[in-house]
């Protein structure tokens, strides 16, 4: 069999299970219906399959990264989830210390990826309430928008932490940089 990608349509023939037809595509395998045997699902790497006639797969077909990435854009949106923002390697196993300037007093430490991830939570609610807002139904569009300037302020603290984050798209961004 070519290497090909092969489109749901293609003709095939099978040693065993005889003519069928490709009626769906998975990651690492083909589903065929065969008349006399129904649907099975066949390697895309078995070598016995022959091509009888070959539909291409389109090329602007949705990769499977696409529809992780939509589905990831939708949950962010619409609902209110964590999600995993990398910590930067450089912190990976440090602790914060809160030391006090009284020397009587003991310090505190807290594990960074603690920190950082109390940090994120603060981002993603901070979004919750940036989404609750736009989508409330009895504030008009002058208290929505002071609103949401408030929010942007809060960003604009939150630019301290953008050192621990790892990739520059989940920085805080403030009002001068939105």
């Amino acid at each position: 069999m070519s290497s090909t990608q092969l489109g749901i349509g293609t003709r095939v023939m099978h040693e065993n299970f005889g003519e069928g037809v490709i009626c769906g595509i998975d990651l690492e395998s083909y589903r065929i219906f065969f008349r006399n045997h129904g649907e099975k699902e066949i390697s895309r790497s078995y070598p016995k399959l022959e091509v009888l006639e070959e539909v291409r797969s389109p090329e602007n077909l949705l990769s499977l990264d696409d529809v992780k990435n939509a589905l990831e854009e939708v949950l962010k949106r619409f609902l209110d989830f964590d999600e995993i923002v990398p910590l930067g390697e450089r912190w990976m196993g440090g602790k914060l210390i809160l030391q006090p300037a009284d020397t009587n007093l003991q310090s505190k430490e807290v594990p960074l990826e603690v920190f950082f991830h109390k940090i994120v939570m603060i981002r993603d609610r901070l979004r919750v309430l940036e989404q609750q807002i736009n989508a409330h139904p009895k504030l008009n569009d002058e208290e929505k928008v002071n609103l949401q300037q408030y929010i942007t302020r809060i960003y604009g603290s939150l630019t301290t932490f953008n050192i621990l984050f790892k990739r520059k798209e989940d920085h805080f961004k403030g009002e001068s940089s939105r």
